[in-house]
């Protein structure tokens, strides 16, 4: 525990009110640059701009002026070469949550990471397929083109086969993705992903984990399920895995099996002793190898009926144009998965550039993106994001820059160009398994759940709400759930925010809330209300609510009854010629009649005692038969130092609620006010004959040293000080 220095200090100045510090202070009058300023800012252009902007669009030359070759090269290749062959299986087994042939992953994990190279502000992602996104993808394309039955009627499906068909709609949707990537990056809005906390990426992934479970059992099993789209589509496919859950390939089954139990204890072997270890154990590849050579050696194909890979297609097929219709059909769907696949890149993106210490640009990273899924879709690629996996693999296997991913690009290439024949004995179930195997990271996030629960309820509602939300409706609808939750939690801490009465700590300059301290100070007559939140339209009405039940009177109604007796007084006074006394007031008020209509209007207005031929005081005893809501309060001190803003509602009923006080005889102080706010008040005309600047101190003592100098000779009396007319 650090133990913290008790140094004094003693500070001697003058008790300040903000025009006050403005008179002794002068403050520099700041001009705000207009629309059209920052307009011209932004369309000129000098020789240091051009080199910032060349820079910026192609931050590839700035790391490769710096490339140190002796020192890194060797670790980029090694890094790249180690990545690559987790990017070859990954592409492989992610391809089928897309609902496409395998060797179209491999496609995935060459186009994207080419434009990504020059593009790209992380120098240690790995760029590829990523099981969310795959997944998303494969919705689409099993609702266009589903296993059993016709596919969607769009005409450029005409005279291609159901794979073509499939990598069609991949394709497309991949372009439409990257097309709104792009948008975003060029319209810099790379602050959206702000929106997406941990929490609700969280959930989401879970969500999406237990959807990539569920789709790879039938490749587990080996039994033929077809995909279900929409809401409640994990449920209805595993009915129909345990409706036929009799039928379960045995060979598959136990293959499946032994492979996810050796991975995994390999897996959890390079975790343990990664600092010891030069490179992590390939064990997906060596298990793919292992995996190939049995099933060729003993025809598993023929002898036990498994599904394996198939014809591989070998090298690059030519470039094709998305599809505008499918751009129609899957609009909805790929603007979550743009907005998902940036998400996840970004913030992984961001934890190695702190790491390594160089700054990433978000709206850069949109637009490398989507360059890159727009590049890659026209060779049949399909979404291509980071995996948290493959980018731990490149980073810790000693890769510097992207030249790691470039050789792991090669890699891909190498593959598809010359090796792919050899991976076509390969089960279907194999990769399943790897699939399933891999997303132990994202289902460990339930233990998530119990730390929300006691840290912060409003969190962990978010996050099972977008969880629950993803499964039940699907990873589209249900991000839209999570983002529901997660804006009606923001609403609900900053419209019902924790308001406090502060009191003052002995000896200190020093003021927290009364309820948590035992030896607390407050002074008599004084208030101190706090407001932690921004004040505006949705919350003001609940912070005047919260300032009526603090000083425990509402002070309208404490005003109108004031009004009501004062009219009483002054009507029996015209009736009355001779001299008036205490005893002779206490009088005309029991033969008073209280059948006159009132305007409510009128009882709001401050109380007018000109015409009185005596002093009033409110706190003292009333003749019996009237009563006024005794104020013991006789100053108000509102502490908003945490307001960010106030909005033009919410400082109409700021200045409604202040006269309301002033009109009871409250004197009313704002203390710690940002300068922004009192420059809004001031240019939407809040200070009048009642509201006044000198209401405004720069700190809370201050206003509390002002009170106390104010009401240091306070003394109560009578209700009449002076008895004669």
């Amino acid at each position: 525990m650090m133990v913290t220095s008790r140094k004094q200090y003693v500070v001697s100045r003058p008790v300040y009110s903000e025009d006050s510090l403005a008179e002794d202070h002068e403050k520099l009058q700041r001009k705000h640059k207009a629309l059209l300023d920052h307009v011209k800012g932004y369309l000129t252009c000098d020789s240091k701009r051009a080199k910032r902007a060349v820079l910026s669009v192609l931050p590839v030359i700035g790391w490769m002026r710096i490339y140190r070759v002796r020192e890194w090269l060797l670790g980029d290749v090694v890094s790249g070469i180690s990545t690559g062959l987790v990017a070859i299986m990954q592409g492989l087994a992610f391809s089928l949550l897309a609902s496409l042939p395998p060797s179209y992953g491999l496609y995935t994990a060459f186009f994207p990471m080419l434009t990504y190279f020059f593009l790209g502000t992380s120098r240690h992602i790995s760029v590829g397929s990523f099981p969310v996104l795959s997944l998303m993808v494969g919705a689409v394309v099993t609702r266009l083109v589903p296993e059993d039955g016709p596919p969607a009627n769009i005409t450029d499906f005409e005279g291609l086969t159901q794979d073509q068909q499939r990598v069609l709609v991949a394709s497309s949707m991949t372009f439409l993705m990257g097309i709104f990537q792009l948008a975003m990056g060029v319209l810099q809005v790379g602050f959206i992903v702000v929106y997406l906390s941990d929490t609700l990426v969280s959930g989401f992934t879970t969500a999406a984990a237990i959807h990539i479970l569920v789709s790879q059992l039938k490749f587990v099993l080996g039994l033929t399920v077809p995909g279900i789209n929409g809401p409640l589509s994990t449920i209805y496919t595993l009915e129909k895995i345990f409706v036929q859950i009799t039928s379960t390939n045995i060979c598959d089954l136990v293959m499946s099996i032994v492979i996810m139990v050796v991975v995994f204890i390999v897996k959890e072997l390079n975790d343990r002793y990664r600092a010891k270890l030069p490179v992590p154990i390939p064990i997906e590849v060596i298990m793919t190898i292992i995996a190939c050579g049995v099933s060729y050696g003993f025809n598993f194909e023929e002898r036990y009926n498994v599904e394996v890979v198939g014809k591989m297609v070998r090298g690059y097929e030519s470039p094709i144009l998305p599809s505008v219709e499918v751009f129609q059909e899957s609009a909805v769907e790929a603007f979550p998965v743009a907005i998902v696949g940036f998400a996840v890149a970004f913030s992984v993106a961001k934890v190695y550039s702190i790491k390594h210490d160089y700054p990433i640009d978000g709206n850069q990273e949109l637009v490398a993106f989507g360059v890159s899924n727009m590049f890659g879709a026209t060779f049949r690629s399909f979404a291509a994001s980071t995996s948290l996996s493959r980018t731990a693999v490149q980073e810790s296997s000693g890769g510097k820059t992207q030249v790691a991913g470039l050789i792991s690009a090669m890699m891909a290439m190498i593959v598809t160009v010359a090796l792919g024949f050899l991976l076509e004995p390969l089960p279907r179930s194999v990769l399943g398994a790897l699939v399933i195997v891999n997303l132990k990271g994202m289902l460990m996030q339930f233990r998530e759940i119990p730390y929300l629960w006691r840290r912060d309820k409003p969190e962990c509602v978010v996050w099972v709400g977008m969880c629950l939300g993803a499964i039940l409706l699907g990873l589209d609808l249900g991000l839209g759930v999570g983002l529901g939750i997660e804006l009606l939690t923001v609403i609900f801490r900053t419209q019902f925010p924790r308001c406090s009465i502060l009191a003052n700590i002995p000896g200190t300059d020093l003021y927290r809330d009364q309820k948590d301290y035992p030896q607390i100070y407050e002074l008599k007559g004084v208030k101190i209300f706090r407001i932690p939140s921004p004040i505006f339209f949705a919350n003001i009405e609940f912070f005047r609510n919260k300032l009526v039940e603090a000083v425990g009177f509402n002070p309208l109604r404490v005003l109108r009854k004031r009004n009501k007796v004062l009219r009483k007084i002054k009507k029996l006074l015209q009736k009355r010629d001779h001299d008036i006394t205490e005893k002779g007031l206490e009088n005309l008020f029991r033969t008073a009649s209280d059948g006159t209509t009132v305007n409510t209007e009128d009882l709001d207005l401050p109380t007018d005692l000109k015409d009185l031929p005596f002093q009033m005081n409110w706190n003292a005893e009333l003749p019996s038969g009237f009563s006024v809501p005794r104020v013991n309060l006789h100053s108000l001190i509102l502490d908003f130092s945490a307001v960010s803003f106030l909005d033009i509602s919410a400082m109409k009923g700021l200045k409604m609620a202040l006269k309301e006080f002033t009109r009871v005889d409250v004197d009313v102080y704002i203390v710690s006010c940002d300068a922004l706010i009192l420059e809004k008040l001031h240019s939407c005309m809040f200070f009048d004959d009642e509201i006044r600047t000198s209401m405004f101190f720069p700190t809370l003592h201050d206003a509390m040293l002002h009170v106390l100098e104010k009401h240091e000779d306070n003394r109560t009396g009578n209700v009449l000080k002076d008895t004669k007319l």
